[in-house]
């Protein structure tokens, strides 16, 4: 549980390398994600060319932490492997929890740029990436060691917010 209560959303990173292992290890956090039907629509560009990622952070006016992140992964549903069109949010949503879990637990730190909230997000890295017709922009998670931010648990329970049997 150290991972769930400890994640923050962290936007400065530290001029340092992730290790091509524990990219690996993000990735395969993301594939173990629960899916609908266990469709498992996922695809994913990873980017940690400074100069890409310089370029990246323009496609949203909320993605300027990418140009300084050491990774950024871009998560992406595959429309020709849904058996359950109506599900590859919560397939890609459950997919980039894992990554940033996975993040924390490497001792890295991540932050969750939604793509597929903004039509206009969505259409610029449709372009920027030149994504086949059949592939959907969901998000980007960019990655890197904080810098300056720390992983602090801040107790977010709202007892009011929880009802047992009925409303």
């Amino acid at each position: 549980m150290d991972e769930i209560f400890n994640r923050r959303s962290i936007r400065k990173f530290k001029d340092q390398a992730v290790e091509p292992d524990k990219i690996d290890r993000l990735l395969r956090a993301a594939m173990q994600a629960p899916s609908a039907g266990n469709q498992q629509p996922w695809e994913f560009i990873v980017i940690q060319d400074k100069e890409r990622l310089a370029q990246v952070a323009g496609t949203s006016p909320y993605a300027k932490p990418i140009a300084g992140s050491a990774v950024t992964f871009v998560l992406l549903a595959n429309e020709k492997e849904l058996k359950i069109p109506t599900a590859w949010e919560q397939d890609l949503s459950a997919a980039t929890q894992n990554l940033l879990l996975e993040a924390v637990h490497l001792g890295l730190g991540g932050v969750w740029f939604g793509v597929a909230t903004s039509d206009a997000a969505a259409e610029n890295v449709r372009k920027f990436f030149e994504l086949p017709e059949n592939i959907r922009p969901f998000a980007m998670v960019s990655v890197g060691y904080p810098d300056g931010q720390k992983n602090e648990f801040a107790d977010r329970y709202k007892a009011d917010r929880v009802h047992y049997e009925k409303w």
